[in-house]
């Protein structure tokens, strides 16, 4: 009796220390990579839909864990997680897509807090006035955002156009030129809706815009896409409009170089001209205001707030001609009659940003 005793003893020591030994070796696997926090991180993306074991795999692949199993189990099991980390660490763990940026001192429960955080990497983006779909497609694909097609394709779908009540077949003239902060690899559809959604928030913030149907509103858009690609210096851009306006009124084309170049560059796939040629102004085309009368069938760019006001409310004038007198300032000189522009007539366009 008292061997098997003995025996018994010698078996519960040795079964404690190999639960001692075990514990030790789950509480090592479960260390962190690095004893020491220099500051250095590793850039993770989790993309929607990896699983938990994936992500176990690009963790153990970047050297941010030891042990993939370990991760695993410490993720589907809390309990177990709060043994090896203590009190608190109990949280259930759900694997959240977006851009991590993970230290290699972090212990497992810090990496799956972090990681269901749900953090994301913005890239800013900033969009000048007076891009067309084509430069803001342009844009978004050079910063890793989404494909050109991807944008173009939607901003030109009737469809698009319809969902918001924009009378045109596309979204051109109410994509918002501002300051976006997106992320990598964001549906075209998304970026388009938050684009087109500040334009008519800013435009709310603007009584005489606020106030008009959606047929106005598309035409006062398409007028301010003109003078968008018009003026240089914003004390002008009203003058410009007026200048518009007025020869709107008494049906005389608006013989504005901009709808010249949005078809060289835009319809018929040209570089930016440097300057618009006489034969371009013959082109047969609906956009070409020296060939037709009124508005071209849609906005030529996206306008800014400048242009938007001047269109808005656009200040009283008896000018019908305005042409650039100091091209690197960009300033025009505003005339009555045909006889007075004529006298230094000269033809420029503005840079559209790229």
């Amino acid at each position: 009796m008292k061997k098997l005793l003995i025996i018994f003893s010698i078996l519960l020591v040795l079964l404690a220390g190999s639960l001692a030994a075990g514990v030790g070796i789950l509480k090592k696997l479960g260390s962190p990579v690095s004893q020491s926090d220099d500051g250095s991180k590793v850039r993770i993306e989790i993309p929607s839909g990896m699983s938990v074991s994936g992500a176990a795999s690009l963790l153990y692949e970047n050297s941010l864990i030891r042990n993939e199993k370990l991760f695993y189990y410490a993720a589907r099991w809390p309990k177990l997680k709060a043994f090896l980390y203590g009190k608190g660490e109990d949280k259930d763990f759900i694997l959240r897509s977006g851009i991590y940026y993970i230290k290699p001192s972090m212990n497992i429960a810090q990496i799956q807090e972090e990681l269901s955080s749900g953090q994301q990497e913005y890239i800013k983006v900033s969009i000048p006035e007076g891009l067309t779909i084509s430069k803001i497609a342009a844009e978004l694909e050079e910063k890793g955002i989404c494909p050109a097609k991807d944008f173009i394709d939607w901003c030109r779908n009737p469809n698009t156009s319809a969902v918001y009540g924009i009378q045109g077949e596309t979204v051109e003239g109410y994509l918002f030129p501002d300051t976006y902060y997106l992320t990598g690899a964001m549906p075209a559809s998304a970026i388009a809706d938050i684009m087109i959604g500040n334009f008519f928030d800013k435009i709310s913030q603007i009584p005489e815009l606020a106030q008009m149907n959606q047929a106005d509103l598309y035409q006062t858009v398409t007028l301010a896409s003109i003078v968008e690609r018009e003026y240089r210096v914003e004390d002008e851009a009203p003058l410009i409009a007026s200048v518009f306006k007025n020869r709107l009124r008494r049906n005389i084309g608006l013989y504005s170089c901009a709808t010249v170049e949005y078809i060289l560059t835009e319809i018929e796939g040209r570089p930016h001209p440097e300057r618009i040629l006489i034969e371009d102004t013959k082109i047969d085309n609906p956009y070409n205001t020296y060939k037709w009368a009124g508005l071209p069938p849609g906005p030529i760019s996206n306008p800014g707030l400048v242009a938007l006001k001047a269109c808005a409310n656009t200040p009283k004038t008896d000018y019908y001609f305005f042409q650039v007198v100091d091209p690197a300032a960009g300033r025009h000189v505003f005339t009555r009659d045909f006889d007075e522009h004529i006298q230094s007539h000269s033809l420029y366009t503005k840079k559209s940003g790229r």
